[in-house]
Order: structure tokens, then sequence, then C-alpha cells
């Protein structure tokens, strides 16, 4: 994400109008459109200001992969993850052969680096019978979540 977006986002965020933002900067309001369009750059000491005002650190806007607080940001993986461990996920990935395994009934139980413990139904007529495998993460094709309720849809490539 560029400086502009970031600084956008930080911005509405924080309530702020162009206008406003540009008021605590002691600088025009077309000078922040500029910079949010990335049509201009910022000074060091604008984006130290800019950087308190709305609460956020130098390094969030200056570099990709930070977060708000100037931490190393999540991969897209792990946040995903994030979002499916503990629910019920229609899960797709590759097992040694190389073909892709299709599991509708998954639970991703936790997940470290590169591996997820994910609780599969082995057998849907004894929905009780079900295993925890460790995958790794870079075997994961596809993660589809099932809403409460809902059943995912056969799909052909399923094997079990």
């Amino acid at each position: 994400m560029s400086l502009g977006n970031k600084l956008a986002e930080a911005r509405r965020a924080k309530n702020l109008t162009q206008e406003q933002l540009a008021e605590q900067l002691n600088v025009t309001r077309q000078a922040v459109s500029r910079w949010e369009s990335d049509a201009a750059y910022p000074e060091t000491e604008k984006i130290v200001r800019m950087a308190q005002i709305l609460e956020v650190s130098c390094d969030y806007l200056l570099q990709d992969g930070v977060d708000e607080k100037g931490k190393p940001a999540a991969p897209t993986v792990t946040r995903l993850l994030k979002q499916a461990q503990g629910k019920r996920v229609k899960l797709t990935f590759y097992e040694g052969d190389g073909m892709p395994v299709v599991h509708e009934w998954c639970v991703i139980q936790d997940f470290d680096g590169a591996w997820a413990n994910v609780e599969v139904v082995v057998n849907k007529r004894k929905p009780q019978k079900n295993e925890v495998r460790l995958i790794p993460l870079s075997a994961i094709s596809t993660i589809t979540f099932l809403k409460n309720g809902e059943a995912a849809r056969r799909s052909p490539l399923e094997l079990n």
C-alpha cells in the first residue's frame, strides 16, 4: 500500500477531513490531497508530525509490511488463518501426490510457522470419526468459510 493510501486510511480512521489535517500541519488542503493521491510526497518533518497526529508510526507510513504500531504486519495467509481458526471451513490442499484434496468439514485448530493442525472429518457417515492432520501452509490452496448450518457443495475433486 502506498504512502498516500496509508495516509488517507489513517486520516479517515481519525475522522479528520483533509482540511482539518492540513490545518494541523500548516499546509494547504491541496497539499494533503496531492500526498494522498501520491502526486507529491511530504517533507520528512511533515511525515513525523502526521504520524503523531494520526497516532501511527512513521514506519507504517513509509514501509510496506508494517502495521500501524510499527511492527511487522502478519502475512495475508496468517491473517486468513487467524480468521478461520476454530471455525468450520471447506479446505482444499495438496497432498504428496500433487492431487488436490477437498475436505468440506474442517476446523483449523491452530497454526504455527509453516504448519497448521487441521481437524478433518474422515467419514461423513460416521461424523464422530475425525482426525487431526498436520498440513504445510504451502499445500493449502483454498479456504472457504461456511456459515453455521450451511453444508458445503460436493466437489468432483473430493477424494474422501
